[in-house]
């Protein structure tokens, strides 16, 4: 069986629904299992309860915090990350700066990678925010793996949407207000599908 880790962040939900969707398409992809993780908080209860963010947090709580060690131990990475300035949040920062060992060994050498991401616009950083994570994985030496435009939902143009070759996106809304549409979710299942099926071929 071939192990794809999704992790994650998601302040208010936005990130777990589309880490949801991504968990779908690598299990529609035979010989693959979707194995779903969230990073650590750094925020306490009470700045999130003043961020509005602790209710969705609590809709979380059963989801197992990931480690350093599960990325070891998949056989590929998806990560999701809310966009911060253009750029993943500091909570996902923390975890990948904690891979440091992993780097030194190369451990993840080799093995596939993407991203998702979310922006509170249209135009709010999504694609800076995925391209910025990439930095990440080059250094670690992972193949990186994107949205290809075989997925045509990210070529229509009847309705505001994420999603771009760089990876799966959502627009979340100004106040968060904005769940991720049919189109955007679709986009996410398909990353999902097609990171696993790389993985598949590179397990060989």
């Amino acid at each position: 069986m071939c192990k794809i880790l999704i992790a994650y962040y998601s302040m208010y939900g936005h990130i777990y629904k589309m880490a949801e969707a991504v968990a779908e398409g690598v299990n529609e992809v035979a010989g693959c299992e979707a194995v779903i993780k969230r990073v650590p908080e750094t925020l306490s209860d009470e700045i999130l309860g003043m961020m509005g963010a602790l209710e969705a947090q609590k809709k979380m709580a059963n989801v197992p915090i990931a480690s350093v060690d599960d990325l070891t131990n998949a056989d590929a990475v998806i990560f999701g990350t809310p966009t911060r300035f253009g750029n993943m949040c500091g909570q996902m920062r923390q975890f990948l700066d904690a891979t440091g060992q992993l780097w030194m060994k190369g451990t993840l050498v080799g093995k596939p990678a993407g991203v998702f991401t979310s922006s509170a616009t249209q135009h709010g950083g999504q694609e800076s925010t995925i391209l910025s994570f990439h930095y990440t994985l080059l250094h670690q030496g992972m193949v990186v793996v994107g949205l290809p435009y075989s997925f045509a939902g990210q070529m229509g143009i009847t309705e505001i949407t994420g999603c771009s070759p760089y990876g799966a996106s959502t627009i979340t809304g100004g106040q968060g207000e904005r769940m991720p549409s049919d189109n955007e979710l679709s986009g996410a299942r398909y990353q999902g599908a097609h990171l696993a099926r790389i993985a598949l071929k590179l397990k060989g």
